[in-house]
């Protein structure tokens, strides 16, 4: 007989993992939006020097980092939560706020977590169509708000199809959405965005929306993804508090702590990381368009390519890879007939190119 897991375990989708990692060798890896830029050395050595007290727990107030994060961004220590990544605080607050008879509203195509927050609650997701553009239309989302409503994701860049909205539409849904109703702007690709501007712009959003969550990440633009951090900047303390205690204690390690309050230390690589990968997004959007592919206007470190009507997607990815290229297929990410595909280090995006050319004829 086998074992008999809870309804909700059959509800929740299967995260959609990318293939090829195991291929190793000479691959250019263009599928999970992962810098291609790796950790500063002082970065690696903040963490390494944590390893020799690796039998202690790590602090669980985090004050170090939270100190760090407040200090850059003029919040409030008690209202900053930390995760392991960005997920762990999104999958938190689904958990905090959401049951059977509530709703959650988001866009859709977005990241592909969002599902698991209904599926894993019992509360009901209301899906809203991207625009002809796919962009979020704010507008329509606000118009599914009702009373059962709990929480509205927003994600801006959005993930997977690269654009985003600009903050005077956020700050219009915002005041259409009623104060007890959460919203969480997911904005783990803002650093890249000319649509959003100045990252920290939202950051001035708090103080007057205090049902608002920002939710950014380490993983991206400082290209710390496998260390797994992320945070939250709140617009009150009772977020950051619920989500807290549904979590397991001890959720980051000393290490990726460690790492990440070194990695703020350096804003003006981070900047110049930015620029290089913005310049190298445009050349990999001129150089897809060229081929007479629809390509989103991206506002991220990643593109979203439109393959033609009659073109075989599974057959395309397969192709790629084939030709060392691994890229995201859009049928796994909400959208069939798309390619999502990292910006990449180096020669890896003429390489994309030349391949996705060669595969189409």
């Amino acid at each position: 007989m086998a074992i008999e897991f809870a309804q909700r375990i059959r509800r929740i989708p299967v995260y959609p993992v990318a293939d090829a990692y195991q291929l190793g060798g000479d691959v250019a890896m263009l599928a999970s939006n992962e810098s291609g830029f790796g950790p500063l050395p002082e970065v690696i050595e903040a963490a390494r020097a944590t390893l020799s007290s690796a039998n202690r727990y790590p602090d669980p107030s985090y004050s170090a980092l939270r100190a760090g994060l407040s200090e850059r961004y003029g919040v409030p220590p008690a209202r900053i939560a930390l995760g392991h990544g960005s997920c762990d605080i999104l999958l938190a607050a689904g958990e905090a706020l959401l049951e059977p008879g509530a709703e959650v509203v988001y866009s859709w195509p977005a990241f592909s977590v969002y599902p698991h927050l209904a599926a894993a609650s019992g509360a009901r997701a209301i899906e809203v169509p991207l625009d002809a553009q796919e962009r979020h239309d704010l507008e329509a989302m606000a118009s599914e708000v009702t009373v059962a409503t709990r929480l509205v994701l927003v994600c801006n860049p959005n993930n997977p199809t690269s654009t985003a909205v600009d903050l005077a539409q956020v700050e219009a849904l915002l005041q259409a959405v009623p104060q007890h109703v959460c919203v969480i702007l997911d904005e783990a690709y803002v650093e890249f965005s000319l649509a959003v501007g100045d990252p920290e712009a939202s950051v001035e959003l708090l103080s007057r929306h205090p049902n608002l969550v920002l939710l950014r990440t380490f993983s991206k633009v400082y290209g710390l993804a496998g260390l797994r951090v992320g945070y939250a900047l709140c617009g009150s303390d009772s977020f950051r508090t619920a989500v807290d205690q549904v979590r397991q204690p001890f959720y980051l390690g000393t290490a990726a702590q460690a790492a990440a309050v070194e990695a703020l230390a350096h804003q003006d690589e981070v900047e110049r990381r930015v620029t290089r990968t913005i310049s190298a997004r445009l050349a990999l959007e001129e150089g897809t368009r060229a081929l007479g592919l629809w390509v989103a206007e991206s506002d991220a470190n990643f593109i979203w390519v439109a393959l033609p009507e009659d073109g075989d997607e599974a057959a395309v990815v397969g192709q790629l890879a084939e030709r060392g290229v691994i890229v995201r297929a859009g049928s796994a990410l909400g959208r069939e007939r798309r390619l999502r595909v990292t910006v990449g280090a180096g020669t890896e995006n003429d390489r994309f190119v030349a391949a996705l050319g060669e595969v189409l004829g």
